[in-house]
């Protein structure tokens, strides 16, 4: 095991933080790198890094790691540390309002034009080609913000790998993942051993966040050259949401671990017979089909439907009273689907997001993301 210490430009003198990588097997062979906490009050991921951590060393004990796996247990020290008045808030820094799994550097046009004339009839020397590109372009780009330098850490960390698995999770929600329609065939096994309820795929979902930052890239340039050379998928990215924010224990950690390593067995990753697959629970859907439902008003929020639950069009998700004047207004959702995730708020204000529904039909476009 390796363990390297990544230094983060500080904001102020005296505030400096660090990421953490830690890398198991042989290099050179292949590389799978795995993340969590981007949002940092999502904390299953911490626990199952911390559980691969300890099984990774096993397998590189026994020799039997065949490529490389790097774990980052702690991928926002930044968000992590912003805690007020005893609320953790992950999800965006504080200084700027920014999400912190959005606007990571988007290189596919620079990475392109610099390839272009060296590029050839061979997909792995094109492939070796536009990643050592890749990473030049990241090393030469300087942060001037910590938040810059945060994410250009991450990013050039993960430019080299095969594999991007990004553990999130919900607010309280069912296990489930995102990942790109040209991916889900390599995917599709990952959500068999996690049981994933939901798979939801999209190519460019928008905000340039972590996960697409690097299968968006590679699709750019095989969109860009499609015609005159031969490009390879050279990565291809997964967002694991590990049900919801109070899903935080031993059992269902050490599951996901073992779904994780089972799946690196079934790519290769580990020298061993994979475990057989499981049924996949639901066919991947699009992204585009996801019906984000919000207040129409504001008031106590009580649900009705819980995660997991599949909906007919119109049925009662949860209902608003105000206490005052007695007023109970229904929240519905439009077109049928898989309720996946849910809001932690029992006060909804008005417009605020309560729940998302994963339809089979595309009712949107555009930026599909919640800000």
């Amino acid at each position: 095991m390796q363990h390297d210490i990544h230094e983060l430009l500080a904001r102020l003198p005296g505030t400096a933080r660090q990421i953490h990588s830690f890398s198991y097997g042989p290099t050179g062979a292949g590389k799978v790198y795995i993340q969590a906490s981007l949002h940092a009050d999502e904390l299953p991921g911490m626990l199952v890094a911390w559980h691969l951590r300890q099984r990774l060393a096993e397998l590189e004990d026994a020799g039997l790691l065949r490529q490389q796996v790097v774990i980052v247990p702690i991928a926002n020290p930044a968000g992590l540390d912003q805690i007020v008045m005893d609320t953790p808030l992950g999800r965006y820094e504080l200084e700027t309002g920014e999400n912190f799994n959005r606007r990571f550097v988007d290189l596919a046009d620079q990475v392109g034009c610099a390839v272009e004339p060296l590029l050839g009839d061979d997909e792995a020397h094109n492939t070796a080609l536009i990643r050592t590109h890749l990473s030049q372009a990241l090393n030469q780009l300087q942060p001037t913000t910590a938040l810059q330098s945060q994410r250009l850490t991450l990013q050039r960390l993960a430019c080299d790998a095969d594999m991007v698995l990004d553990l999130h999770c919900d607010f309280e929600a069912v296990q489930h993942l995102y990942t790109t329609p040209e991916a889900w065939p390599l995917v599709e096994p990952l959500a068999r051993y996690l049981g994933t309820q939901a798979s939801l795929l999209a190519t460019d979902s928008g905000g340039q966040s972590f996960d697409e930052c690097f299968s968006l890239f590679w699709w750019q340039l095989q969109q860009r050259f499609a015609e005159r050379f031969p490009i390879a998928m050279g990565s291809f990215s997964v967002t694991i949401e590990l049900r919801g924010q109070g899903d935080v224990n031993h059992p269902m950690a050490s599951g996901d671990c073992q779904a994780i390593l089972d799946y690196l067995a079934s790519t290769g990753a580990i020298d061993r017979t994979p475990a057989p697959l499981p049924a996949l629970l639901a066919a991947a859907t699009p992204l585009a089909g996801v019906e984000p439902v919000t207040a129409p008003v504001g008031g106590l929020l009580v649900f009705t439907a819980v995660p997991g639950q599949y909906l007919e069009a119109g049925q009662l998700i949860a209902e608003i009273i105000d206490p005052l004047s007695n007023t109970v207004t229904p929240v519905r959702n439009r077109q049928p689907g898989l309720m996946y995730a849910r809001s932690l708020r029992r006060m909804a204000t008005a417009g605020m997001l309560v729940a998302h529904v994963a339809g089979t039909q595309a009712c949107r476009s555009g930026y599909l993301l919640q800000p």
